[in-house]
C-alpha cells in the first residue's frame, strides 16, 4: 500500500510537486486556500514544460480538520505563514508522520521542531520555475527538481541500518522520481540549503530592489558583477558555519541561470501583489548563523536592508 500525501499551501510548489504526485496515482490530499470552490468545481490544472495535465476530481480542502491523517505532509507555503502550521498540522500526524518543508531559506526545520517537538522533520529544495497564474492554474516554465533531507534523525531500522524516517523518506523521493519529479536524497540538508541560498539570496533580494527579471540582471555586467559578489559572500557565510562549498560553485549558478527561461523569482512576484517577502528565511537568519560563526556578510545585510525598507512602504 503506498503513501497518503497531504499538501499544505497548494500554490505554484504545491500545485506542481503534489501535483505530479496525484497524477501518477498517489494518494493526495490538498489544502486550498482562496481558490478552493474554483478547484472544487473544475479542478487543478498543470501547464508544464513537460507535459501539461488536469486533476478533476481532486481530493481538495478548506480545512485541514476535513483531511485524513498522512503517511507525508508536504508543506509549500510561504515561510511567513509557518506560524500557521501550529494549527494546520495537527489534525494530519500520527506518531510517524514525516513532515517535508518544501520552502526556501535557513532555520525552518528548527523552528517548527521548537513548537513539534516529536515531530518527524525533513526539508525540501525545490529547483523550479513555476508560479500561479490563477484560481487553480499552475504554470511551469522550467526545471523542476527537488533536494530531500532528514532533519532529525529518530531510532535505528536495523534491517537497512538507516534511521526510520530516513527509509520513510527515500521512499518519498521514489514516488517522486516514479511520478516524473527528479529526485535526490541529501545527507546533508544544512549543506543542501546554504547552497539553495548561493542562488536565492542574490537573485530573489536583487530582482526585487532593481525591479527585474533573471534575464535583465545577467545581461547587464554592473548587475552580474553584483550578483558574484553576493554569491561569494554567502558561500564565505556557509564555510564559516561549517559546510564547504567551494567558490567556483558561485559561477556554475550564474552559467546555469544564463540558460534557464527568463523569470521572476517569487520573492519578486510577492512584491509586485504587495505580499510579505521572504526576508527572515532568506536573509536574516543565515546572517545570524554566519555572524555567530565570526563571518560578516555586509553586502546580504545591505540587501536586507533594502528588501526590509521596501516591504514597509507597503506593510503596516
Amino acid at each position: 500500500m503506498g503513501l497518503r500525501y497531504a499538501v499544505i499551501g497548494t500554490g505554484a510548489l504545491g500545485g506542481y510537486f503534489g501535483g505530479k504526485l496525484a497524477n501518477a496515482g498517489h494518494d493526495v490530499h490538498f489544502l486550498f486556500n482562496s481558490d478552493y470552490d474554483y478547484v472544487a468545481a473544475h479542478g487543478l490544472k498543470v501547464n508544464s514544460v513537460a507535459g501539461h495535465f488536469h486533476l478533476h476530481p481532486i481530493n481538495a480542502y478548506q480545512r485541514t480538520a476535513d483531511m485524513p491523517v498522512c503517511d507525508v505532509v508536504l508543506v509549500c507555503l510561504k515561510t511567513t505563514a509557518n506560524l500557521l502550521l501550529t494549527d494546520l498540522l495537527p489534525p494530519l500526524l500520527k506518531p510517524s508522520t514525516l513532515v517535508i518543508l518544501v520552502q526556501n531559506g535557513l532555520g525552518i526545520e528548527e523552528r517548527l521542531s521548537q513548537a513539534f517537538p516529536n515531530l518527524c522533520i525533513a526539508g525540501g529544495l525545490a529547483f523550479i520555475c513555476a508560479s500561479k497564474r490563477g484560481p487553480g492554474l499552475i504554470e511551469h516554465m522550467d526545471y523542476g527538481k527537488l533536494t530531500l533531507g532528514m532533519y532529525k534523525r529518530g531510532k535505528k531500522d536495523e534491517n537497512s541500518r538507516k534511521t526510520v524516517e530516513e527509509t520513510l523518506l527515500n521512499t518519498v523521493v521514489a514516488d517522486f522520481n516514479q511520478a516524473g519529479v527528479e529526485s535526490h536524497f541529501s545527507r546533508d540538508l544544512a549543506l543542501a540549503r546554504w547552497k539553495k541560498l548561493v542562488w536565492n539570496v542574490p537573485y530573489n533580494g536583487l530582482c526585487v530592489v532593481l525591479n527585474s527579471s533573471t534575464d535583465q540582471l545577467m545581461n547587464q555586467p554592473h548587475s552580474l558583477a553584483i550578483l558574484k559578489d553576493l554569491m561569494l559572500e554567502v558561500i564565505a557565510g556557509a564555510r564559516a558555519c561549517g559546510h564547504a562549498i567551494d567558490d567556483s560553485f558561485a559561477q556554475a549558478m550564474l552559467d546555469s541561470t544564463r540558460t534557464m527561461t527568463p523569470y521572476a523569482p517569487s520573492m519578486k512576484l510577492d512584491f509586485d501583489f504587495r505580499r510579505p517577502l521572504e526576508i527572515e528565511a532568506i536573509y536574516s537568519n543565515p546572517l545570524q548563523a554566519a555572524a555567530a560563526a565570526g563571518q560578516p556578510l555586509p553586502r546580504v545585510q545591505q540587501l536586507e536592508q533594502q528588501l526590509q525598507y521596501i516591504q514597509s512602504t507597503y506593510l503596516d
